[in-house]
């Protein structure tokens, strides 16, 4: 199935997750402010407690900037708490995400390898960096869990984007 891609520029399709309460919470932008979303591809993924680690390390920096911060996934709220009380992330969580919404939010999915990977599609990596106003400044959309943005220079060019008022590129049809 061939998903369209979030256009720079255009405002992110809404979504509904589950927080580790256990409310359920809709993603519909970013409050007035600049906005920092990270889908990842659950507890089964190795690389993704390394990225989440990282931004844990740097969430302060990311907070300085101006930014909140959401990652989420497609895993069931037993295993989103477990991997947050084994790591300790700060930041906002949610999980339970669809597969319809991940398709909304022009994400990669796949099926599991197998029953010991996880028991449910679940997301490929994505990075949003969403603008006071809702729309996308980076849709960063990854097939797989080796690429991703690197979050100290990501964090880097939207200091860069914020301080010299840069719009979205990447917006020529």
């Amino acid at each position: 199935m061939t998903t369209p891609k979030p256009a720079a520029g255009t405002v992110l399709p809404s979504f509904t997750a589950t927080r580790l309460d256990g409310s359920s919470m809709t993603f519909e932008g970013s409050n007035g402010q600049w906005f920092l979303l990270v889908v990842y591809r659950g507890k089964h993924c190795g690389r993704c407690k390394k990225y989440l680690n990282k931004l844990e390390s740097m969430q302060s920096q990311w907070r300085a900037a101006g930014f909140d911060i959401l990652a989420v996934s497609a895993d069931p709220i037993e295993k989103a708490k477990s991997d947050v009380d084994e790591f300790g992330w700060s930041f906002d969580m949610a999980c339970g995400l669809s597969e319809s919404d991940m398709h909304k939010l022009g994400l990669y999915v796949s099926d599991p390898l197998s029953p010991d990977e996880t028991d449910r599609r679940f997301a490929e990596p994505g990075v949003f960096c969403i603008r006071p106003d809702n729309t996308v400044q980076i849709a960063a959309i990854s097939n797989g869990p080796s690429a991703r943005p690197d979050l100290e220079e990501l964090l880097d060019g939207m200091e860069f984007t914020i301080e010299h008022g840069k719009p979205a590129r990447g917006m020529v049809g």
